[in-house]
């Protein structure tokens, strides 16, 4: 059954909070993608995607750093003022960066509002487990929607040794199933797993009644998301391992450029269709004035 809903007119509604729940309830996959500015974002709501993330991912695909660690909060905040701009009916979220919550339950609360206050967000999300509980409460009690993230949390890319898999233990599996459920205690509306076992990101979905959203975490989860440019092909250089680019669309862009460079050498940019020339008697006058100066 399709989630893209349209009233009278014919257009689509504002995919809610509320729907999450339904989805999870009826088996209905639920589709997220990120996005960073207002294109982007139009595009994936012209795709019928219910839900987009301004991922602090923007550090490493649009921004250029090695990690995520970087970005910081008024540059995520620009970016989702953009998203909210270029999309009306998905259910937009913001990521809160590194240190932005990481202070007193006020202070995340504070970082988090700006994202529904200015940015036109719906929710935000969160990395960490119980350690989060304070923050997310508060968060919960002052009506702001929050999204958890378990697994490979890239804020602790440090701490974690880089980016690879966790829970590949019993141990750890445990623990991230604990941690998972301790989320949804406190208030959280969904859970990203991400980087997990697919058989571990199962048992935590059937544990939990709030949805799971699932990156290179099994088809078993509640929904999916992925970044932007892996999915479209925009780093020919890059895709990880548990992502999919569904289209090279680096590759078209960069032999569009090449045209468009190759074209102006040898000019035949712009062409006759793409110039706009003045009307004959005002280029009389012009020439006979241009012989004056």
């Amino acid at each position: 059954m399709s989630t893209v809903l349209s009233n009278g007119a014919g257009r689509r509604r504002k995919f809610n909070l509320q729907q999450f729940a339904r989805m999870k309830a009826e088996g209905e996959p639920i589709v997220m993608v990120t996005a960073y500015d207002s294109t982007s974002a139009k595009l994936a709501e012209m795709s019928g995607v219910e839900v987009i993330l301004v991922g602090d991912s923007v550090a490493m695909v649009c921004l250029g750093h090695q990690n995520t660690l970087p970005v910081t909060l008024e540059e995520m905040l620009h970016h989702a003022k953009a998203v909210s701009r270029g999309a009306r009916t998905p259910f937009l979220i913001g990521d809160l960066p590194f240190l932005s919550y990481h202070g007193t339950p006020e202070d995340a609360v504070l970082a988090a509002g700006r994202f529904l206050k200015e940015a036109g967000m719906d929710a935000v999300k969160l990395e960490g487990g119980g350690e989060r509980v304070p923050a997310i409460e508060a968060m919960v009690k002052s009506g702001i929607p929050v999204m958890g993230h378990l697994g490979l949390t890239p804020q602790k890319i440090h701490q974690l040794g880089g980016f690879k898999p966790q829970a590949t233990t019993s141990e750890a599996a445990r623990t991230l199933l604990q941690e998972a459920k301790r989320l949804e205690e406190a208030g959280i509306f969904s859970l990203v797993l991400e980087s997990v076992p697919a058989e571990v990101a199962e048992v935590v979905t059937n544990a939990l009644t709030i949805p799971t959203i699932g990156i290179g975490a099994g088809v078993n989860c509640d929904g999916q998301v992925l970044v932007w440019h892996d999915l479209l092909g925009l780093d020919e250089d890059f895709c990880p391992p548990f992502a999919k680019s569904y289209r090279q669309l680096g590759r078209v862009i960069v032999e569009g450029l090449q045209e468009y460079r190759a074209e102006v050498k040898e000019r035949s940019f712009p062409a006759p269709a793409q110039t706009r020339n003045m009307a004959p008697t005002e280029l009389l006058d012009f020439e006979s004035r241009v012989k004056t100066c």
